[in-house]
C-alpha cells in the first residue's frame, strides 16, 4: 500500500497532531516515514546593517536551523519511539508548498499527511494554504488533519 509517508511540519500543535496521527498510520502499514521542515528563505533585513552591535537580532538562519532541528528530532524520536523507520530533512525553500512536493518526489513518497490550520476569509485568501497549494499542485495522495 504506502511505503514512504511525508510528515512536513511547521512546528504548530495541529502539525504535532497530524504528525502523531502520520506514525501510527505508518507503523500500521509497515511504511518508514520522512520528516521535514522547510526553512522559509526571506529578503535580508537591510536595517540591520545600521543597527548599534548590542541591539542587532540574532542571524535568522541561525534561528531557522535551530527551529528545524527542534522539530525534526520530535519527529525522529517519536518514530524510534513507536518502532517506524525515519528519516529527516529540512529544506531551504522560497515556496514551502513547491518545497514538500519537491521532496516528496526526490524520497519516492506515496503520501503525504499534513495540518491544515484552516484559514478562513480575507485571511485565507492573502496568506494562502500551503496544505491548499500542495493538493492542487501534486499528483501524491495527501492526508489532512485539520
Amino acid at each position: 500500500m504506502y511505503q514512504n509517508i511525508l510528515l512536513p511540519t511547521d512546528g504548530s500543535a495541529l502539525s504535532t497532531i497530524a504528525i502523531d496521527n502520520g506514525l501510527r498510520f505508518a507503523k500500521a502499514v509497515g511504511a518508514k516515514v520522512t520528516g521535514l521542515f522547510v526553512i522559509i528563505e526571506r529578503q535580508p533585513e537591510s536595517f540591520e546593517d545600521y543597527a548599534p552591535v548590542d541591539v542587532k537580532a540574532p542571524k535568522l538562519d541561525e534561528v531557522a536551523k535551530q527551529e528545524a532541528g527542534k522539530y525534526l528530532k520530535a519527529i525522529a524520536d517519536k518514530a524510534r519511539a513507536a518502532g517506524v523507520p525515519c528519516e529527516t530533512r529540512s529544506m531551504r525553500h522560497a515556496s514551502p508548498h513547491q518545497a514538500i512536493i519537491a521532496v516528496a518526489a526526490e524520497n519516492g513518497c506515496d503520501l503525504i499527511v499534513m495540518a491544515s490550520h484552516g484559514k478562513k476569509g480575507i485571511t485565507g485568501e492573502l496568506v494562502g494554504s500551503e496544505t491548499a497549494r500542495v493538493i492542487t499542485n501534486c499528483k501524491i495522495p495527501v492526508l489532512v488533519y485539520r
